[in-house]
C-alpha cells in the first residue's frame, strides 16, 4: 500500500512503494554454454513476472533480490534461469532538506525589498539599461530546483547515468503525423502476448497498446526500453492524434489530467511544451468519460488557471466541482520542500475534482455499489520524486469514492499504472529503465 497514514485531513502517501510493489522482475533462461554471456535483448518485448514485495517507512529502500533454478530442457540437459528484478531508484526520492530553506527565503525577501526602496532613485538609469533584465532571488522552476537539489548530493563515486529530459517521445509522435491514416476497418489496438514479440515503432502510432496479461514486459523503441506494467494500456500522440483513443470504444468512471499549464517558468526553462486554456479546453472529455466520472485536474497556484477550470473548463464538459484537494510536498524529515509564504514556488499543488452531469439519465456501470461522497479540502502529503512532474498515484486515495472494478484513464501521463489506460506525447517516459535499478545474477 502507497498509504502509509490517513488521517481526518488526508493521507501520507509513499509514492516510492507504490512503484515497487509492481515488482518489475525478469525470468530468462540460458544454456549452461551461455551462462557467463551478458543478458542481451534480440527481441522488442520480454515477459516479466510480477510478485508482491512488502514496504515501510515512507521512503523504504527495497532489496533487489536474485534467484537461479535450472529446469531441464528437451535433450535432458538444464537450462540456467535467471532472475532479474527492477526497481525503482530510491535516490530519486531521497529529498533530505528544502529546496529553498527559510533563511534562504527571507534573506531574498529582504533583499527584494531593499531594492524596491531604490526603484525610484535608479529610475532614470534603469531606462539606459532597459534591456536588461531584473536580477531575481529566485529565477528557475521548480523542475530545474528539483534537478539542481539531486545532482548536488553527494552519490559516491560512481556516476549515476538518467534518461537525457528532452526525451525524444515527443518526436516520435511528431513522426506520427506524417503517417497515412488507419482506416476505420483495422484493429485500433495493438496487444502484446506472452511470448516474445519483435515490433516495429510504426506499429506503435496511431493505436493503443495494451499489455493484458499479469505479466510486466519490456518494450524496445528507439534503441531505448521501458517497462510496462501488467494489466495497463497506452496511447502514445499528441493532443492533435487523440482518435484513437475515442476508437477505443470504453468510457472511463476516473479520468486523472494534469495539463502542461502555460506559465513563465515554462516559457523561460523551455522544459516541455504548453497548451493554451482553449486547447485544454478542446479535450473531448464527454466522449470518454462514463456516466458520473469522477474528474481530477492537477492545477498549478495560480489564480487564473483555478478559475479557468471552475468557471469555464468544467462547465464546458458538464461537469460540477465537488472538492478541491491539495498535495503538499515535504521532505524526508517533513519539512515544507518551499517555505509556506514564498511568493515564487509553493510547496503545495491543486486538485480539483468534479463530477460529469448527464443531461439524460443513462445507467451506471456498478449502480448498486455504493461509494462515499467526495470530502472537500483533503490533503495528500508525500515526498516529492526529483524527476519534474512525476505525480503522487492518486488511485489508492480514491478507491472509497469510485465504483471497484471500473476503468481509468490518465491524460497527460508520464508513466503507466496497472489498471489504467495512459496517454500522452511522453506516455512512457518514466518507464525507462535508466529509471530503475536492475540486479542480475546466476550460478
Amino acid at each position: 500500500m502507497s498509504v502509509v497514514h490517513q488521517l481526518s485531513a488526508g493521507w501520507l502517501l509513499d509514492h516510492l512503494s507504490f512503484i515497487n510493489k509492481i515488482n518489475y522482475q525478469l525470468h530468462q533462461h540460458h544454456e549452461p554454454c551461455c551462462r557467463k554471456k551478458e543478458f542481451t535483448t534480440s527481441v522488442h518485448f520480454e515477459s516479466l513476472q510480477m510478485d508482491s514485495v512488502s514496504s515501510s517507512g515512507v521512503c523504504a529502500a527495497f532489496i533487489a533480490s536474485d534467484s537461479s533454478t535450472k529446469p531441464e530442457n528437451d535433450d535432458g540437459g538444464n537450462y540456467e534461469m535467471f532472475t532479474r528484478k527492477f526497481v525503482f531508484r530510491p535516490e530519486l526520492f531521497d529529498v533530505t532538506k528544502p529546496y529553498i530553506t527559510p533563511a534562504v527565503h527571507k534573506e531574498c525577501q529582504q533583499s527584494n525589498e531593499k531594492e524596491d526602496l531604490m526603484n525610484g532613485v535608479k529610475k532614470e538609469i534603469s531606462i539606459s539599461i532597459i534591456g536588461k533584465k531584473r536580477k531575481r532571488c529566485v529565477v528557475f522552476n521548480q523542475g530545474e530546483l528539483d534537478a539542481m537539489e539531486y545532482h548536488t548530493k553527494d552519490k559516491g563515486s560512481k556516476p549515476i547515468t538518467l534518461p537525457l529530459d528532452a526525451c525524444s517521445l515527443s518526436e516520435l509522435c511528431e513522426m506520427a503525423k506524417h503517417l497515412p491514416s488507419l482506416n476505420e476497418m483495422e484493429h485500433q489496438t495493438l496487444q502484446l502476448v506472452e511470448e516474445d514479440t519483435s515490433v516495429t515503432e510504426q506499429d506503435l502510432f496511431l493505436r493503443v497498446v495494451e499489455n493484458n496479461s499479469s505479466f510486466t514486459k519490456v518494450i524496445t523503441l528507439m534503441g531505448q526500453k521501458y517497462l510496462l506494467p501488467p494489466k495497463s494500456s497506452f496511447l502514445l500522440s499528441d493532443i492533435s492524434c487523440m482518435q484513437p483513443l475515442l476508437n477505443y470504444r470504453k468510457t472511463f468512471d476516473v479520468i486523472v489530467i494534469d495539463p502542461p499549464w502555460q506559465n513563465k517558468s515554462v516559457k523561460r526553462s523551455n522544459r516541455y511544451s504548453y497548451l493554451s486554456p482553449l486547447q485544454i479546453q478542446q479535450i473531448p472529455i464527454p466522449k470518454l468519460a462514463a456516466p458520473n466520472c469522477l474528474l481530477v485536474t492537477w492545477v498549478t497556484n495560480r489564480q487564473k488557471h483555478l478559475r479557468f477550470i471552475k468557471e469555464e473548463l468544467y462547465p464546458s464538459w458538464s461537469v460540477e466541482v465537488v472538492a478541491e484537494w491539495h498535495w503538499v510536498k515535504i521532505t524526508n524529515s517533513g519539512e515544507f520542500v518551499f517555505p509556506l509564504d514564498s511568493p515564487h514556488k509553493k510547496p503545495y499543488e491543486g486538485l480539483i475534482l468534479g463530477r460529469v452531469q448527464e443531461k439524460t439519465a443513462l445507467p451506471l456501470r456498478n449502480a448498486d455499489v455504493n461509494v462515499l461522497p467526495i470530502p472537500d479540502h483533503k490533503l495528500i502529503v508525500s515526498v516529492p520524486c526529483t524527476l519534474h512532474s512525476h505525480k503522487p498515484p492518486l488511485a489508492e486515495v480514491l478507491k472509497d469514492y469510485i465504483k471497484p472494478d471500473g476503468e481509468y484513464l490518465e491524460l497527460f501521463a508520464r508513466n503507466l499504472q496497472p489498471g489504467w489506460t495512459s496517454w500522452g506525447n511522453e506516455v512512457l517516459k518514466f518507464q525507462h529503465v535508466d529509471y530503475f535499478i536492475a540486479v542480475e545474477s546466476g550460478s
